[in-house]
């Protein structure tokens, strides 16, 4: 048990939470505290090296405040924070080391840098739309992986200052050049599934990840957390976990 690493997970009674608990072992993770919203963090700190966090947006900022004054690396997988939420966190970022990702699977962090990669290579002549679709149970929307998908083809030169569409209804008008579509579905028991179309004249590009299973987003969040023990005070991405170098040459973060 020596060599595992000791690990506060919070939002523990949660879907991910659950995950991450029944994969802790094969993964040679050891759970030192499993916390929920509402629960004291102050006895969740004395054994644990890193913190996971899959609760709630709103229970973020404490946890982060929390980790900071401890001086422990937090890894982030909440969505959906509001300006003053991601204010605190971010204040956080001069202490310890995060990594705040909107999704820690490792494909579709891959599909984020193909899509960047595509965008930049395509240039405006395609036009770029995004559908996400999750279980019934997912409060926000779009999902916080459609939102990094987007900020990845912004990244792309010829994207940059595009601005987002949340679907469309009505008398929508004609479809602006400079414009990237979000829309989101919601039902049944889906685990996720994103698709960033890239239309063009005479063709059109499909880039698709669908998850099966919630255990790929429990993986890359420990792999997140072993790498993140490791690193300065700062905020970093799942692409800076894997090591994957945008199109123009530096790091996304």
């Amino acid at each position: 048990m020596k060599d595992r690493l000791s690990v506060l997970i919070c939002g523990s009674k949660g879907r991910m939470g659950q995950t991450l608990i029944s994969l802790a072992d094969s993964e040679r993770i050891r759970v030192a505290s499993a916390k929920d919203v509402g629960d004291s963090l102050e006895d969740g700190f004395s054994d644990s090296r890193v913190a996971i966090d899959f609760s709630f947006h709103t229970a973020t900022p404490e946890l982060a405040e929390a980790c900071a004054r401890r001086a422990i690396p937090l890894v982030i997988g909440t969505t959906g924070h509001s300006e003053g939420e991601r204010s605190r966190i971010l204040d956080c970022r001069g202490s310890i080391p995060i990594v705040w990702a909107g999704n820690y699977s490792i494909g579709v962090n891959l599909l984020a840098y193909l899509s960047e990669t595509a965008a930049t290579v395509l240039g405006d002549a395609y036009d770029p739309e995004i559908l996400e679709m999750h279980h019934r149970h997912k409060k926000d929307a779009p999902s916080g992986t459609a939102l990094n998908l987007a900020e990845a083809i912004e990244a792309a030169p010829d994207f940059t200052g595009a601005t987002r569409c949340r679907g469309r209804d009505g008398e929508s008008g004609e479809r602006p050049l400079a414009e990237i579509g979000l829309h989101a579905l919601r039902g049944g028991e889906v685990v996720g599934e994103h698709t960033v179309f890239l239309f063009g004249e005479y063709d059109r590009l499909e880039l698709t990840h669908r998850a099966y299973d919630r255990r790929l987003f429990a993986s890359g969040a420990y792999r997140a957390a072993r790498w993140v023990v490791s690193r300065k005070p700062g905020i970093y991405s799942m692409r800076d976990v894997l090591g994957l170098v945008s199109p123009a040459g530096k790091k996304s973060s």
